[in-house]
């Protein structure tokens, strides 16, 4: 089976709502970034500070290139993960993608709080999120299928995904 790859900017539910997927679906989920972390025995942030984001992206494309010649997997990406076209054309291999899309506001409500994120260690965090989003949103609407997760559960998340891939397996 194909894997299924969840991509979108940070606070997007994809970490969530991956684990949801795995446990209904009897799928391993791969977090992207929780993967790098086990394997390098450092956080992200640390990772960013100690070697840079290019070493950072060099290891996402390492791994997520590693999961996608894999399969029957749930696949949870940074959300920065799509800007390298390699990651791209990987996971679309043998994975349908699957953006969840939130509106600013909302995203900036769930990650304000957060020190993990090497990106929002700035002085204004909503202004960086903007900015991410304008760089990325080409390569989020790549993806097969778009999901709205404003003001829904994981668990509707969760049941719109799997409504939505029987048409693509």
């Amino acid at each position: 089976m194909k894997n299924i790859v969840l991509v979108g900017m940070m606070g997007a539910g994809k970490t969530t709502v991956g684990e949801l997927l795995a446990t209904k679906l009897n799928r391993e989920l791969k977090d992207i970034d929780c993967v790098i972390e086990q394997e390098q025995k450092k956080s992200i942030i640390e990772i960013f500070t100690d070697d840079g984001e290019e070493a950072f992206r060099k290891l996402e494309s390492e791994t997520i290139e590693k999961f996608s010649n894999m399969s029957d997997l749930i696949i949870s990406t940074g959300g920065g993960a799509l800007e390298k076209a390699n990651n791209l054309s990987n996971l679309q291999k043998n994975g349908i993608i699957i953006y969840l899309k939130a509106d600013i506001e909302e995203l900036f409500k769930r990650v304000k709080n957060e020190t993990q994120r090497p990106l929002l260690k700035e002085q204004d965090p909503l202004e960086v999120i903007k900015k991410l989003i304008k760089k990325r949103k080409k390569f989020y609407l790549m993806a097969d299928i778009t999901i709205i997760t404003d003001n829904k559960s994981p668990e509707k998340i969760t049941e719109e995904i799997i409504k939505a891939i029987k048409n693509y397996e």
